[in-house]
């Protein structure tokens, strides 16, 4: 490969249709960009400033670099990415990929980030701000994840789920085969018109959660005292563990708690409206 080495590089596509660099204490000012149509690119300890820096590229290693908030849209229609030990500071990142990989990486504006992006492995990520991350994405493994981004999951498939600290409403709407383990997820109207979702040992906060959902799963899993009106219009097996405050129209399914506040079965309830609801005999 290619040593570039300490240099600075700024205008409108300076290093395009370039292949086998690598990318060592490497500076993109400003312009736009910087590196597209490219093909097995790795930079290391650089610093990206200019709008759309690395798009069209098959093969990119990211390690120790830096993302400015001028950044923005900086990584798109780019395939077999990894990305280590970095720091990202502008909006809209990842769409439109295939095979993406990223350990240890913060993104303090998470506004609009992976959209549309396929095969997904993400271990200790952080997400701050912004709005709907993983709009339409597939395929995605998550292992170490805390964000207070808004209407996070939405339109995915494929989602798996663990050691995660999601703090949002709306979360993994119109989802369908997702699993969580070990997490807590904080937000109203959580996985609303969704299938296939399998919670486990999470805990959960907020109110109206799990409704519409067909083929939900709970096993080991407590709320918090505010949750009410959960379950509505869900087909459920649900083993919750301590108190629920309140339970409405599950459509069918079974769910065991330790203590109930109490069930809401009215006029509204959908059929076959025959979910058996009851507390754990201790």
């Amino acid at each position: 490969m290619e040593l570039i080495k300490d240099k600075q590089f700024g205008g409108e596509r300076p290093l395009f249709a370039t292949h086998d660099l690598q990318l060592d204490n490497v500076t993109i000012i400003d312009g736009e960009s910087g590196i597209k149509q490219c093909s097995n690119i790795a930079a290391t300890g650089c610093h990206f400033y200019g709008k759309y820096p690395w798009w069209h590229v098959d093969g990119a290693q990211i390690d120790h670099c830096y993302f400015a908030p001028g950044s923005r849209s900086a990584i798109w229609y780019t395939d077999n990415l990894t990305m280590t030990d970095t720091k990202i500071d502008g909006p809209k990142f990842f769409r439109e990929m295939k095979n993406v990989t990223l350990e240890n990486v913060e993104i303090t504006d998470a506004d609009e980030t992976f959209w549309r992006v396929e095969d997904v492995r993400l271990k200790n990520v952080t997400l701050h701000d912004g709005t709907y991350p993983f709009m339409f994405a597939r395929n995605i493994y998550v292992d170490g994840l805390v964000s207070d981004s808004k209407y996070i999951f939405q339109y995915c498939e494929n989602v798996e789920i663990h050691h995660a600290k999601i703090t949002t409403k709306d979360s993994f709407w119109e989802c369908e085969n997702v699993t969580v383990y070990d997490s807590e997820l904080d937000g109203e109207y959580l996985a609303w018109h969704s299938k296939n979702v399998r919670l486990v040992n999470c805990h959960l906060k907020g109110e109206q959660l799990l409704c519409y959902v067909d083929n939900l799963k709970l096993e080991n899993c407590t709320f918090d005292a505010e949750c009410d009106r959960i379950f509505e219009y869900s087909t459920v097996e649900a083993d919750i563990r301590g108190h629920v405050e309140n339970i409405k129209n599950p459509t069918s399914g079974h769910i065991v708690a330790d203590s109930i506040g109490s069930i809401t079965i009215d006029k509204n309830v959908r059929q076959p409206n025959n979910c058996v609801i009851e507390t754990r005999k201790l």
